[in-house]
């Protein structure tokens, strides 16, 4: 799995944007993740993620499976990544480059390990709190990569292991389908041409453009 991006320091003079709350889906459940990770990965663009009230859109995600080597299940077992090979619909949290964490919704039948990777989210619920815990104000910038969302939702090594759909975390099922994008992950030596990136097309908060058609 890829490093988190480096932090970017940005500097804003426009006044922060209030919270936009549009009608929330139905909460999914840890059942929801007991299937192939490719048909998830999709699925989660455009659903909503809270950590205490906290969060936004998905607007973003990667794939991973043990059978791949860019997955951290790969090697196996390690207590790292022994969350990976356990029940679906739990949280795989992992440091990148020593300073940022980056977190995982584990997926498939036990012992499979596969997680889809969060890597942008649109900010939607709690700004003020992503902002003071980010230190700045653009909305773009806030959840616009794996590091930058665990930094704004507060989410760390603490959380690995918790379930999907208990408190503080919770997933609700997107109310409509947007136009989504796929391509090659990001940031990655191995199995770098597996297209297994997926994200809303020409959404402002990704944390790269995918290539045009």
């Amino acid at each position: 799995m890829p490093r988190a991006d480096p932090p970017i320091q940005v500097f804003q003079t426009e006044m922060p944007a209030t919270d936009r709350r549009p009608a929330l889906g139905k909460q999914l459940k840890r059942s929801f993740f007991a299937r192939s990770v490719h048909e998830i990965a999709p699925e989660l663009i455009g659903a909503t993620l809270l950590v205490d009230g906290v969060g936004g859109t998905i607007v973003e995600v990667e794939a991973y499976h043990q059978t791949e080597p860019a997955a951290h299940s790969y090697r196996g077992v390690t207590p790292r990544t022994q969350v990976m090979f356990g029940p679906p619909g739990y949280l795989y949290v992992y440091r990148s480059y020593g300073i940022h964490w980056c977190m995982n919704f584990v997926c498939e039948a036990e012992g499979s390990a596969a997680a889809v990777l969060i890597r942008a989210v649109e900010p939607m619920r709690g700004l003020a709190a992503m902002r003071r815990r980010r230190g700045l104000h653009d909305e773009r910038a806030l959840c616009s990569g794996p590091g930058k969302v665990c930094a704004a939702l507060a989410v760390t090594i603490k959380h690995n292991g918790c379930a999907l759909d208990s408190s503080p975390i919770a997933i609700h099922a997107r109310t409509q389908v947007p136009e989504i994008a796929s391509g090659v992950r990001i940031g990655i030596t191995k199995a770098a041409e597996l297209p297994w990136r997926y994200g809303v097309k020409g959404s402002r908060f990704l944390s790269k453009p995918f290539p045009k058609d």
